[in-house]
């Protein structure tokens, strides 16, 4: 798979993508990430990508014509927009993304991009959150790395990405993942529960999925159905 990011700020990414299993699948040649710089598609000695909006009101909005000639020199399968005002992604939209070929998001900057953008470009308008960042660089980092450890091979153990939390098997769970312990068994007087040491296999299926569900409904009582 291939994730394009259309960014004022290229520089940006030479930090998310160098660690961890994103890393590892570069490395492997499982999946690539290509940074444009929306600049490059500027036609103007200054190299503008930003103008005052329509109806006043402060702040810039990034134009139309860069990215519209960025992304349809691309031709990615599927473009997507990360502003605030977008769809909240989730585990089930990072599921159907890692399905595609090949992924272009575009950041956002300043007040926003023109609508146009929006309207005709963008198949789809994505938000990772209910507040609003100085940029869509940080946004376009948390959907690559959600999306990229779903790809065959990303992960050491294919069965990891199935477990966690949000992702739903197919039963409707789509809880979060059960608590984790590890070793010592004991520590400051604190004791790893009896069941997780017993080597009863289907014992310690129904206490994690019992103890997955006990920590959905106190923590993410939204997500209990």
């Amino acid at each position: 798979m291939t994730f394009h990011v259309l960014t004022i700020f290229p520089e940006f990414f030479e930090g998310p993508f160098a660690y961890g299993v994103v890393k590892r699948a570069r490395d492997a040649g499982i999946l690539e990430i290509r940074i444009h710089n929306l600049r490059d598609w500027t036609h103007d000695r200054h190299k503008t990508v930003d103008d005052r909006p329509f109806g006043g009101g402060e702040g810039m909005v990034l134009k139309p014509e860069p990215i519209f000639d960025a992304v349809e020199s691309i031709s990615p399968s599927r473009v997507v927009l990360l502003s605030a005002q977008g769809r909240m992604f989730d585990q089930s939209a990072a599921n159907r993304l890692s399905g595609e070929k090949d992924l272009l998001l575009i950041c956002g900057r300043y007040e926003g991009v023109d609508e146009r953008v929006a309207e005709h470009l963008a198949h789809e308008e994505l938000s990772i959150g209910n507040y609003v960042l100085s940029g869509g660089e940080l946004a376009a980092a948390v959907v690559i790395d959600a999306v990229a450890r779903l790809l065959p091979g990303v992960l050491g153990n294919e069965s990891s990405a199935t477990f966690e939390s949000f992702q739903d098997t197919g039963h409707g769970e789509g809880l979060l993942d059960c608590p984790h312990w590890t070793r010592p068994a004991e520590f400051r007087g604190w004791t790893v529960p009896e069941v997780l040491l017993n080597g009863n296999h289907e014992e310690i299926r129904k206490f994690r999925k019992r103890t997955a569900i006990e920590k959905t409904g106190r923590l993410r009582p939204d997500l209990v159905r």
